[in-house]
């Protein structure tokens, strides 16, 4: 189980800290947490018993990173969007995935506070409600920051895209 979903875990952690030992503790950490609770672990009548794992899996590796956040908060710089190879569509084709890794790439140069609130929002889709309640933010600052994360990619992306036309 642990070599099935190892690739899987590991790409969700690394969006969450750009240090490859703390994405593999955040790994382990999460398996462990699997293990201990595998026992409650129910199927929801899905036919894919596996991809109903997965997405439970998943969970628990979503908590155990924003534990992780929560604990270390003051001490990190930030959660990071990282290993393209999880979230680039097998159809697409070189010239998507080389835009997707720019944007990727883009993102990491957020700051803190807007690359987690960009993370949570718009990669696993958590509501502004939701955020404000795991990070222990207000809504507002929630909502404030992923406009300003917006904005700021916005921005870098242009430069970018200057710099390359030129």
């Amino acid at each position: 189980m642990y070599r099935l979903l190892y690739g899987y875990a590991y790409s969700i952690t690394y969006r969450y800290t750009n240090d490859d030992q703390e994405a593999n503790a955040l790994v382990n950490d999460s398996f462990l947490k699997l293990f201990r609770s595998i026992g409650v672990f129910k199927n929801d009548n899905s036919t894919d018993v596996f991809n109903s794992f997965k997405g439970w899996f998943r969970k628990i590796i979503l908590n155990t990173c924003i534990d992780h956040y929560r604990s270390n908060k003051k001490l990190k710089t930030g959660l990071i969007i990282d290993n393209v190879s999880s979230f680039v569509d097998t159809h697409e084709n070189g010239e998507e995935k080389l835009r997707y890794k720019e944007i990727i790439n883009t993102v990491k140069q957020l700051s803190t506070a807007y690359r987690t609130v960009f993370n949570l929002h718009v990669v696993e889709g958590f509501s502004h409600e939701e955020i404000a309640g795991l990070l222990g933010i207000s809504v507002g600052t929630s909502k404030s920051n992923l406009s300003k994360a917006k904005e700021h990619l916005r921005t870098l992306l242009q430069d970018k895209m200057n710099y390359i036309i030129s």
